[in-house]
């Protein structure tokens, strides 16, 4: 049999379709990337916000109408957990749901379907099947993964505890659970094997994990065994850290080890003290004695943040002092979004709504101060030397990655020379552009960031 995967979201998603692929091969199917040639169509939906179900929403209907009679179509992911019913009512071609962190049932799922005649297929996975089990084991097994390139992500933890008023992770993802250490370790271990060169460690909050342990420093104790125990790593990287958890030890161990990669993601959403009390953040003193302390510790550290525009009673002054915020740190990397008002969250319920036309004008003036800032930055490296790993190639060019980008979210390199893929080079900066930087290669010598 032949499957057919199409992973749409965020880089969480992206570490369970690696997990679902490696789960289908053991049980014997193949991968094919046309949808066509495919036994079973598998979507990975998004829920997070509007537009995102909406584009999940799509792709399930264009492949239901695409889809022969002898084809099965399985939804899973983040909006079955709380739009199940939806996905069932306007895609009724659709022939079984799964809910996000049960998909250790596929296989199961798949065989069930397969046995019966298309008109007694199963329209819900949680019928019949132990799937409150199967999600448990996925936080507690060493779950099988393939690798697809030279970088991979690797999901520590599940679920949050946090309160933002934004946020219907918690509803959809339920509470955090970490992963243990030597089942985190395993998994890295089988990547590294396989090629892999940078692991990314991903979670709702990876600055939470082993909380549900009872240890308030377990991210720094987990890189520091993965620095001493995964033979043949060369990049870690730290995404989805939150302000409040960025601890003098994990800003240590980050600095100690030469693995890890002098760039962090810290989602920080917002500037002003009053809009942050309303999302429930953390307050602007704290972060900013985070950050200063980050900045002390790693001096050639890339930051990379994002932020809300237009959050329920988001005043001029309130954006103003934000777009102060950014002239003020100079982060390498910012992404904007405008607040998406989600039923059944706190924000969704408060007065003094932000119309959509002044949210669009938030954005793009924030952006265009981001851009000038990121140009800046992106300048200061012509005539430097970096090394980077090469992802891909053609019409004589390589595209490449350095310590400051993380996969598919922020900048590249473009070297002038078609490269291996998978390997680290050295490249001198000629040209930089808004989001990214172009090189020449050089010959491989001494260390750089």
């Amino acid at each position: 049999m032949q499957y057919y995967l199409l992973t749409l979201g965020c880089a969480k998603n992206v570490a369970d379709s690696d997990g679902i692929g490696a789960l289908l091969a053991q049980a014997g199917m193949n991968n094919t990337e046309g949808a066509d040639d495919a036994d079973v169509l598998i979507v990975n939906t998004c829920g997070f916000l509007q537009a995102s179900r909406q584009e999940s929403l799509a792709a399930l209907r264009d492949l239901a109408k695409r889809k022969r009679a002898d084809q099965l179509l399985i939804a899973v992911g983040c909006l079955i957990s709380r739009y199940g019913e939806t996905v069932r009512r306007e895609v009724p071609r659709v022939n079984a749901v799964i809910d996000a962190g049960k998909w250790l049932a596929l296989p199961r799922l798949i065989d069930h379907l397969k046995a019966h005649a298309p008109g007694d297929w199963l329209a819900d996975a949680n019928a019949g099947l132990p799937l409150e089990q199967l999600a448990a084991r996925s936080m507690v097994e060493r779950l099988p993964r393939t690798a697809y390139g030279p970088s991979a992500y690797l999901k520590i933890a599940d679920g949050c505890d946090r309160p933002c008023a934004f946020c219907i992770i918690p509803a959809i993802k339920g509470a955090h659970r970490s992963k243990p250490l030597n089942a985190v370790i395993a998994e890295a271990r089988d990547l590294i094997a396989q090629g892999v060169k940078e692991i990314v460690l991903v979670a709702q909050d990876t600055t939470a994990y082993g909380w549900d342990f009872g240890e308030r420093d377990a991210l720094a104790t987990l890189i520091e065994t993965m620095c001493h125990q995964v033979e043949g790593l060369q990049w870690i990287r730290l995404m989805y850290t939150f302000p409040g958890h960025v601890t003098p030890r994990l800003i240590e161990t980050m600095a100690r080890h030469p693995q890890v990669l002098h760039y962090i993601d810290i989602p920080l959403q917002h500037a002003h003290p009053e809009t942050l009390k309303r999302m429930k953040r953390p307050n602007g003193e704290g972060t900013r004695e985070m950050l200063n302390a980050l900045r002390a510790a790693i001096p050639d550290l890339a930051i990379r943040t994002t932020f809300i525009v237009g959050f329920p009673g988001e005043s001029a002054g309130e954006f103003r002092a934000l777009l102060e915020f950014l002239e003020e740190q100079r982060f390498e990397r910012v992404g904007i979004f405008e607040f998406s008002r989600e039923d059944g969250t706190l924000a969704a319920t408060l007065s003094d709504q932000v119309p959509g036309k002044t949210k669009k004008y938030r954005r793009e003036r924030a952006m265009a101060l981001q851009q000038r800032i990121s140009l800046a930055k992106n300048k200061q490296w012509i005539g430097k030397e970096l090394r980077v790993l090469v992802e891909g190639v053609g019409n004589g060019m390589s595209i490449a990655r350095s310590y400051r980008d993380a996969p598919e979210v922020d900048g590249v390199v473009i070297v002038q020379q078609e490269l291996p893929i998978g390997e680290f080079v050295r490249v001198k900066i000629t040209q930089a552009m808004e989001y990214d930087l172009m090189g020449e290669l050089v010959p491989e010598s001494g260390n750089s960031p």
